[in-house]
């Protein structure tokens, strides 16, 4: 449920903006208005966040990694950040002229040592000396008459190096370097003997990065706190600041729920504010969204704050289907019962510690995740990906033949007659294969994810039903359950049975078509039904798109089916290759590992399988059918933390 809000307007003498931006600080309760806010004051702050978050940042890639409780606290008097920042920059310049010379006595460590001067000498006493690095061809070629001396010869590049004492026609000289090679390795190594000074400076500090991290967040407080008061506007602009008036007064806008504007009235009263507090603008985009919602809906709230996701105000809160879809949605992806089990030994392990500070809500969401992740596993026999006809026989009874082909005959027959019962084939049972079997629960399980479209889509437009009941718009919903209803069997037809529209039934087109009808009449519906025909007229195309939308809206949900099996494989295929390895002596700590190994990289993809694809069902199929764009930000009162 989305919490109603209040537009507040606060007005406070200038002399008291410092203790008045306190107490509502400590209120908690007023979420600011957003504004551009620029101050001296705050420039200082943000400038030296920016430092802090270079410091700690250094002093991260400096940590030991392993900590030696013997060593006792580094001490350092001043400031910390701004000393680690001059090192670390001095490091990296050092770096730069490292790789420079490094580049540069590469160039010349085919030359040997010389002095770079003793060629002005020559030049300065009529003695015109040069280096080449030729081919051989070019040598016999071009060097004629030109006096040389042959200084090395590389065979495997067919060159040679030579000090001439002329030009040589058609060939370019090598460049001299501007120093000794010798002095060039001097100064390398004077640079790194102070980068390594430098670096064992940095590991030395590195304890003290707690310090650096304290100061930034204190420091993010003030920088709520300086960005508040300097979005503080006064009510006169010509009074001169140079002039001190007892008058002058500034306000300050923002949004609070409805549900706290009395405690909010209380501290105006206190503290000689003036208080305005009205229902926002219906054209206001800036009231923040505040969800309130039962224990269970609650939990999908670490998923959607990790992905800054909130609906906006005058949007339609979800988070309780959100929260049930994405949970079924979770066990089908994931589809594992091992890895579910292990999944609720983490979330336990995690709620167990931190029951007595109070369990953050992210572990209480993991547990409910692993909980539906082991029992979509038990029910479909998949345990780290064995095939399920090797799996233990107790652990066979209690799967659903429906949804899994076990090496139980009276599971083969069960889910063999359920796909039949549905195209009503009338194939015997008893004459099945174990392919056929197996294209049995595959159709069982493509049905069950087009139900769970038809399911969740329908809710959409119940919802919009109730929204609109008292409206006309309402048979528009009505249309969208009729066209949903329709599409659903024809997408069984021509994607599980393979029957075509030879196998869709009368009643189901005119569903279809009758549905179709209604959105196109009423769809548009804002209290005139002829304004309505003419809009639906004039966007012909996208209305007639919208059947192929519900197709490919309803075609969605295979990705559960689909995913989960990718993911089945993966597994099938680690345990293939580590199989082969534990039945030999030698190759078996290598299977261990590869188990290991594969499983722990296959969890992390179902992970990501469930962000991706869990996520989009809820936040683009279903919630582009309720209506939901997620438009909205969070409501995050200025408060302290």
């Amino acid at each position: 449920m989305i919490v109603p809000m209040k537009k507040l307007s606060l007005l406070v003498m200038d002399k008291n903006i410092d203790a008045a931006l306190e107490r509502i600080r400590e209120l908690g309760i007023v979420h600011l208005e957003r504004k551009t806010a620029a101050s001296a004051s705050l420039t200082k702050l943000l400038d030296r966040r920016h430092l802090l978050e270079i410091a700690s940042g250094v002093l991260t890639g400096f940590t030991p990694k392993k900590k030696n409780n013997k060593t006792e606290s580094p001490e350092y008097e001043g400031d910390l950040a701004s000393h680690v920042v001059a090192l670390s920059e001095r490091r990296k310049k050092l770096l730069d002229y490292i790789h420079h010379h490094q580049r540069e006595i590469h160039n010349f460590d085919k030359w040997g040592e010389f002095d770079p001067n003793d060629f002005k000498i020559l030049s300065e006493n009529g003695v015109n000396a040069h280096l080449y690095d030729i081919s051989f061809v070019s040598y016999a070629k071009n060097v004629g008459d030109v006096p040389v001396i042959v200084l090395s010869k590389d065979h495997k590049n067919h060159s040679i190096r030579l000090l001439a004492f002329d030009v040589i026609p058609h060939e370019t000289p090598f460049p001299l370097p501007d120093r000794p090679r010798s002095l060039v390795y001097e100064r390398d190594e004077i640079r790194k003997t102070e980068m390594a000074k430098i670096e064992t400076e940095l590991v030395y500090l590195s304890p003290l990065k707690k310090l650096i991290d304290d100061e930034r967040v204190s420091i993010l407080a003030d920088i709520e706190f300086e960005t508040a008061k300097a979005c503080m506007e006064p009510i006169d602009e010509n009074i001169n600041e140079n002039e001190t008036s007892k008058l002058a007064v500034s306000w300050i806008s923002g949004y609070s729920p409805a549900s706290d504007l009395g405690t909010l009235k209380r501290a105006a009263s206190e503290n000689g504010w003036a208080l305005c507090a009205a229902d926002p603008a219906e054209d206001d985009i800036e009231v923040p969204t505040k969800l309130k919602n039962n224990k269970f809906a609650s939990l999908i709230y670490p998923l959607t704050n990790f992905l800054e996701m909130s609906p906006g105000y005058r949007e339609t809160d979800i988070s309780g289907w959100f929260m049930f879809f994405f949970t079924l949605f979770f066990g089908m992806i994931f589809g594992d019962a091992a890895y579910g089990a292990v999944l609720f030994l983490i979330s336990i392990i995690c709620i167990a510690k931190t029951s007595k500070k109070g369990t953050p809500l992210i572990f209480k969401f993991l547990l409910l995740m692993s909980l539906s992740n082991f029992t979509w596993g038990v029910l479909t026999c998949a345990w780290f990906g064995v095939d399920a006809s090797r799996v233990p026989e107790i652990l066979q009874n209690i799967s659903l033949p429906l949804i899994v082909n076990t090496s139980s005959e009276q599971g083969w027959l069960a889910a063999y007659n359920a796909g039949n019962f549905w195209i009503q084939s009338g194939l015997a049972a008893s004459h099945a294969t174990i392919a056929d079997m197996d294209h049995a629960v595959d159709k069982n399980l493509m049905v069950f994810c087009f139900t769970i479209a038809l399911t969740q889509l329908s809710i959409a437009h119940i919802k919009g039903i109730f929204s609109n009941i008292r409206s006309l718009k309402v048979l528009s919903e009505v249309g969208q359950l009729g066209m949903l209803l329709g599409m659903y069997f024809i997408v069984l037809s021509l994607v599980v049975f393979n029957t075509g529209f030879g196998g869709v039934k009368s009643w189901q087109f005119y569903s279809l078509i009758g549905g179709f009808g209604l959105v196109f009449i009423f769809g548009n519906y804002e209290g005139n039904i002829l304004k309505s025909l003419i809009t639906s007229c004039a966007n012909i195309l996208t209305n007639v798109l919208g059947i192929t939308n519900v197709f490919s809206d309803i075609m969605s949900y295979i990705r559960l089916w689909a995913v989960g099996l990718a993911g089945a494989s993966i597994a099938s295929t680690v345990d293939s290759f580590a199989g082969s390895m534990l039945s030999h002596l030698i190759f078996f700590a290598f299977g261990v590992a590869l188990l290991v190994f594969g499983h722990s990289f296959n969890m992390v993809l179902n992970v990501l399988s469930v962000l991706v694809h869990g996520v989009r069902l809820n936040t683009l199929e279903f919630s582009s059918h309720v209506g939901l764009t997620w438009s909205g930000f969070a409501y995050k009162p200025f408060s302290k933390r």
